[in-house]
């Protein structure tokens, strides 16, 4: 099952009975349905303002995850091994570690403590720092059992062709052959050894990039899901651009990811797509859900609480380990000091505009 239809299921069954709000009065219960009345509440305005939003959010996204693939091409400098590269990916790394803290895990905190939810056991234990904690650790989990994986498949094959090599090559009625030959040998070691390490390095890479979706994805339906099913006005109209300019940049991030995992042309596509479709599909979805749902009711204060803080600790492990650990201790920071304090006010000034956007989204 796609990660779509599990959040459609998810959201269908967070529909109950007590969502049902009043066609007309004052308002309605806190925890039982969204409320009426008021200068904010328009579902006239409020659809108008979600229509703008869809267009807006999807060519927001778009440009910002294909941004850094077709830039290469467009402006030199921002070639996967230039410096003007690390600087904007130290940058994008920041909105996405922002992203992480300042948005998607307060959003949990706040679910997984409504007054909505029973006391017994949400307010005896802190579900989402332990939900984060086990996500992130999952991640590692992951990422380490595919590179595992792919290295001794890598291994498995280097060994039978070496075999093939010498029963059915030059070797298998020679006795070894000293001097020349065997410097011929030592350098074909030395250029195995160099191509695993390039194989394992993009694999690592696309692991990251298909985890690192999953994370954003997650995030990104439910936030829409949340916007489609709100008829404030006040709430929406801010939400229209901190959505608009946070798909944009960290469209940039994943983009950034996705060049380097080199993608065939189909693939990176797919990825686009799916990362550009999530927030206006959950749009749509909560437009669709607007009479039923209610992101007060119990059943949904736990989905919506839990997958945040799933997605949460899903991004601060990528943000801060498969991101900028990577980066910033690898060969190319690590010999210039300049290009390190760059980065680092790169990845401040990411993660500084993301808290500041936390004010409206």
């Amino acid at each position: 099952m796609s990660p779509r239809a599990v959040i459609i299921v998810l959201c269908l069954l967070s529909a109950s009975p007590s969502r049902f709000a009043a066609a007309d009065g004052a308002g309605a219960d806190e925890c039982g349905g969204p409320a009426v009345g008021g200068r904010c509440h328009s579902v006239a305005r409020a659809l108008r303002l979600k229509l703008i939003a869809i267009p807006s959010i999807l060519l927001a996204s778009v440009v910002g995850v294909c941004l850094p693939l077709f830039s290469r091409s467009v402006v030199p400098a921002l070639r996967p091994d230039g410096n003007l590269f690390a600087v904007v990916k130290a940058f994008a790394s920041g909105v996405i570690l922002g992203t992480g803290y300042m948005h998607v895990l307060p959003d949990s905190f706040s679910d997984l403590s409504s007054p909505c939810l029973p006391r017994k056991p949400w307010a005896e234990f802190p579900f989402t720092a332990f939900v984060a904690m086990l996500a992130a650790v999952s991640t590692l989990m992951v990422d380490s059992l595919m590179l595992s994986f792919h290295g001794r498949g890598k291994a498995k094959r280097s060994a039978a062709a070496v075999t093939h090599h010498n029963h059915g090559g030059q070797y298998h009625d020679s006795p070894p052959v000293h001097g020349h030959g065997h410097g011929h040998l030592d350098m074909s070691e030395g250029e195995t050894d160099v191509e695993a390490g390039v194989a394992q390095q993009l694999c690592r890479n696309r692991v990251i990039v298909q985890v690192l979706e999953m994370g954003i994805v997650v995030h990104s339906v439910v936030i829409g899901l949340s916007m489609g099913a709100s008829q404030n006005v006040c709430t929406i109209r801010p939400l229209v651009a901190a959505l608009s300019f946070h798909q944009l940049f960290e469209g940039m991030g994943l983009g950034g990811c996705i060049l380097q995992a080199e993608y065939g042309a189909k693939m990176r596509s797919g990825l686009v797509f799916f990362f550009s479709t999530t927030t206006p599909f959950g749009i749509a979805l909560g437009l669709a859900l607007t009479k039923v749902y209610s992101d007060t009711s119990p059943t949904a204060l736990i989905v919506v609480g839990l997958l945040n803080a799933a997605s949460a600790g899903l991004l601060h492990y990528m943000a801060l380990v498969d991101l900028l650990a990577a980066d910033f201790m690898g060969p190319k920071l690590q010999s210039s000091v300049r290009l390190q304090l760059v980065s680092f006010l790169a990845v401040l000034m990411g993660a500084g505009g993301m808290s500041v956007m936390a004010k409206w989204a």
